[in-house]
């Protein structure tokens, strides 16, 4: 018998400590979030996607009665930013999330599906993807989103 062990390296920040395009994006996203359609869960979430060409594009959750219909804010977003601009590689991806109207002291992390868009993305461009989870007392950083999804469903049989 064998084991894997397999290691994600994150980064931890605070805001301050943020590269001004990095705090821009994560700016986005907090504002992305206020705008999400969360009546059930009142979870709000936002992200945003900043993009090879300098645009920026935002997106948050869109939740629907008949569960489970709506969308993830990440994928919400980089569906956007696919259908704006098929041809440009995503830098950034920065999520934020609030309820009750404050955003959450520590980050929240995309679940599956978004991971594994989060990785086509990547894997569409041949070119890493930064994710920046924010949290007002900490924030995780990861330079890959294959630190995110270390066993990923791909292309496999190409």
């Amino acid at each position: 018998m064998k084991y894997l062990k397999i290691a994600a390296k994150i980064r931890i920040n605070n805001y301050n400590e943020l590269l001004p395009e990095e705090k821009n994006t994560v700016d986005k996203a907090k504002e992305a979030a206020f705008r999400a359609y969360a009546p059930y869960s009142g979870f709000q979430v936002g992200a945003a996607a900043l993009m090879e060409n300098g645009a920026v594009i935002t997106g948050n959750n869109q939740e629907n009665v008949a569960f489970p219909s709506g969308l993830c804010a990440e994928r919400t977003t980089l569906f956007y930013a696919h259908s704006q601009y098929p041809d440009e590689a995503v830098r950034v991806l920065a999520v934020a999330a609030l309820t009750k109207g404050d955003f959450l002291d520590r980050p929240i992390s995309p679940c599956g599906a978004c991971r594994q868009v989060m990785l086509e993305t990547e894997m569409r461009a041949n070119q890493p993807v930064k994710v920046i989870l924010y949290g007002k007392k900490e924030i995780f950083i990861v330079e890959s989103v294959k630190d995110l999804l270390p066993l990923a469903f791909d292309s496999v049989g190409k």
